[in-house]
């Protein structure tokens, strides 16, 4: 009787293990599996965030005239985030584009630091889905006026999460404010606080690039060009190289900056792999400083 009633504690035990193995011994198959399709990947996205006010649409000119001299043309993707996280695709990655745009824009796109904390969430709730879907081991960021500041924030509170798997290989900033108005570093606003407090998280081996315009010697028109050269404060010294260049010349105002034929041609040198065509809108005129 002890002996039977032993047995069947060894069956019920026996039974349990198994049921429990199957599927962690599937969940286990299925995640070294998709590391090792991220592994082999050759994806490598220029993953674009817009400022304030500006939609998923604000690079639609940039992208096209990205594509004007290649030999081959960049795909786009575009992902809208609502204010309760659901995410609207718009666009298509092509199969044989290893190189493709991605543009992740907010249905809320207010201004202030407590609203650019939360694009910080929700741009982490699409990279989590592009990067579930996509498979990609690598990428490189861009972001325009509070995008940038959206990104830093993302770098510094989000990524490490994917760290071990995805790589940020390169960063470019264009006109960001990281002191939002003040024109002085002697008097840093919250956020600028934070950012600092904060870079030791940065990505060791990232590349920053951070772009200012020089509509005059003092500003792009909007942001102060303090503000831009604030960034050196959060990035100096915590990333594997920092460089700054300012934009001058037509169309170097704000507003104007992501369709600016020399920000075109930067962007083209330094994040992208893809050769260009010579051309009339090819030349550069700015200047760049590396820390």
């Amino acid at each position: 009787m002890f002996k039977s009633r032993n047995w069947k504690l060894i069956v019920v035990a026996l039974t349990i293990i198994i049921l429990l193995a199957v599927p962690g011994y599937s969940w286990m198959k299925k995640t070294n599996k998709e590391h090792a399709e991220r592994q082999r990947s050759q994806l490598s996205p220029l993953i674009m965030v817009p400022g304030s006010s500006a939609t998923v649409n604000r690079f639609n000119e940039l992208v096209d005239l990205l594509n004007e001299n290649t030999p081959y043309k960049h795909s786009l993707l575009k992902v809208e985030i609502s204010e309760d996280g659901t995410l609207t695709y718009s666009g298509s990655i092509k199969k044989e584009d290893n190189e493709p745009f991605i543009v992740i824009g907010f249905q809320n796109n207010h201004d202030g630091y407590s609203n650019i904390k939360k694009q910080a969430g929700w741009l982490d709730d699409a990279f989590y889905e592009i990067a579930k879907t996509y498979k990609f081991n690598n990428f490189k960021a861009f972001g325009h006026s509070n995008g940038g500041l959206i990104w830093t924030y993302w770098l510094e509170h989000y990524y490490s999460d994917y760290s071990y798997e995805i790589t940020i290989k390169r960063l470019m900033t264009l006109g960001s404010p990281y002191n939002f108005s003040e024109k002085s570093i002697k008097y840093k606003t919250q956020m600028m606080t934070d950012f600092i407090k904060y870079r030791k998280r940065l990505p060791k081996n990232m590349i920053v690039y951070s772009l200012s315009g020089g509509k005059n010697y003092e500003s792009d028109g909007i942001v102060p060009e303090s503000s831009v050269e604030a960034g050196k404060y959060i990035f100096q010294n915590q990333v594997k190289s920092y460089t700054t260049m300012t934009v001058t010349g037509a169309e170097a105002q704000h507003s104007s900056l992501p369709q600016n034929k020399q920000v075109v041609r930067i962007i083209q040198e330094y994040l992208l792999k893809q050769q260009v065509k010579p051309g009339p809108n090819n030349s550069q005129n700015s200047k760049h400083k590396e820390n």
